[in-house]
C-alpha cells in the first residue's frame, strides 16, 4: 500500500537521488528525535526480549495505559491494522471514508463486508449494530481532528467493535479515548511511531485496549517480530520528551506556511483547515494533481494525488508539512507553473 507517492520511482524517472527529492507526499516528520548512532552500542548477539518489556515501558510512560487496559506491539501499524482485523472476524467493517487504503485492502483479503460512511457528508449516518467501526483521528488526508464524544456514544448503543487509529494525534495537543477503554472494553486505539518521530523505516506501532483483549491479540503473534535496532531506537526517542513539545511548536508554525503557500499560489479552490502533519486542498477544474506533479518534476517535488482515497478525486492533493527551505522550493514551483 502506498503511504505517499513512490520515492524511488520518482527518483529513477528524474534520474536522481531519493534524497535529492523534495517528498511532499510522506506525511512523516521532517525532524527525528535521536540520531541514528544512538545504535551504535546496540548489542546483536542476544535475542531481543521477546516480552518487549523495556519497550513497553517506554510506552506507557509516553502514553499512559488505563487501568485495566495493555498494550501489544507490532512491526508498525500496518500490521497492528491486520492482525487485530485477523482476530476480531469482523463480518461487517464500517470504514469512515476518506481514509488511508490499508483498511479497505485487507478488510477484502479477510472477506468482510465493508461499509463507507462519508466524514464529509454524512457524519452520524447510521451503523449495522455490532460492526466493527473504524475511524482515523485526526483524519487523513484531510487532517481534521474530531470530538469523538457523540461518536462514541453512538458506536457503543450499537454494541460495536470500536478501532481509533491515532497515528497523527500527536502533532495536535490532543486527547487520546484510551481513557474510555476502562467503561468500554471493545475499544481498541491503534498508534504508529513513525510518524510523528520521523523514522518511518523503524517500523513500530502498537494497540492499545482492555487486557483480555490484548491477551487473544497475542496468541497468534510471533515470537521476536521486532528487532533490537527498532527498539532501542524507539525508546532512545521516547526518552526526549523535549522533542514533543519542540514538535508542535514547530508543526504549528511550518503548517501555517504550508497553509499560506498553497493558498498564494491561487491554483487552489479549497484548502481543507487540517490539524495534524499535512494539507489536502482540491485545485480549480483547469488542472488536475496529475498534471500539477508533472509541473512539479523540474522542481524535483513530489507531491501525493489522492484520488484513490474513498470520495476524493484526481484534483485532490496532499502536502506534507516539511522544512522552510523545502516549502519556499515548493512556492517557487508553484508560482513557476502559474507562469
Amino acid at each position: 500500500m502506498n503511504h505517499g507517492g513512490n520515492i524511488y520511482q520518482f527518483a529513477r524517472r528524474l534520474g536522481c537521488l531519493p534524497e535529492q527529492v523534495l517528498d511532499f507526499s510522506a506525511n512523516i516528520n521532517p525532524e527525528q528525535a535521536v540520531k541514528l548512532s544512538c545504535l551504535h552500542n546496540v548489542s546483536l548477539t542476544p535475542y531481543a526480549d521477546p516480552e518487549y518489556s523495556s519497550l513497553k515501558q517506554a510506552l506507557a510512560q509516553r502514553y499512559p495505559i488505563p487501568l485495566g487496559a495493555a498494550i501489544e506491539v507490532f512491526n508498525g501499524a500496518s500490521a497492528a491494522i491486520f492482525s487485530l482485523l485477523r482476530v476480531l472476524e469482523a463480518k461487517d467493517l464500517v470504514l469512515y471514508t476518506p481514509l488511508y487504503g490499508e483498511y479497505a485492502h485487507i478488510a477484502q483479503e479477510l472477506g468482510c463486508t465493508v461499509h463507507n460512511i462519508s466524514r464529509f457528508d454524512n457524519l452520524m449516518a447510521d451503523i449495522p449494530r455490532h460492526s466493527t467501526v473504524i475511524f482515523v483521528n485526526p483524519s487523513t488526508p484531510d487532517g481534521q481532528l474530531y470530538d469523538l464524544q457523540k461518536l462514541l456514544a453512538k458506536w457503543q448503543a450499537a454494541h460495536c467493535t470500536i478501532i481509533l487509529d491515532e497515528s497523527f494525534l500527536d502533532f495536535c495537543e490532543a486527547t487520546s479515548v484510551a481513557e474510555h477503554i476502562a467503561q468500554y472494553p471493545k475499544l481498541y486505539v491503534i498508534k504508529s511511531l513513525s510518524k510523528f518521530y520521523g523514522c518511518a523505516g523503524i517500523r513500530i506501532g502498537y494497540v492499545m485496549s482492555a487486557s483480555s483483549a490484548i491477551k487473544d491479540l497475542q496468541r497468534l503473534e510471533p515470537a521476536w517480530k521486532l528487532s533490537s535496532l527498532d527498539m532501542a531506537y524507539i525508546q532512545q526517542a521516547l526518552a526526549n520528551t523535549a522533542f514533543i513539545e519542540q514538535t508542535c511548536q514547530q508543526t504549528r508554525y511550518l503548517r501555517g506556511l504550508l497553509y499560506k503557500t498553497l493558498l498564494d499560489s491561487d491554483l487552489f479552490e479549497h484548502i481543507y483547515p487540517g490539524q495534524a502533519n499535512f494539507l489536502l486542498a482540491r485545485l480549480g477544474t483547469d488542472i488536475d494533481g496529475y498534471k500539477l506533479q508533472t509541473a512539479l518534476e523540474a522542481s524535483r517535488i513530489l507531491i501525493r494525488v489522492c484520488d484513490n482515497f474513498e470520495g476524493l478525486d484526481k484534483y485532490h492533493v496532499r502536502f506534507a508539512v516539511k522544512n522552510e527551505q523545502a516549502i519556499m522550493l515548493l512556492a517557487q514551483g508553484l508560482a513557476s507553473f502559474k507562469k
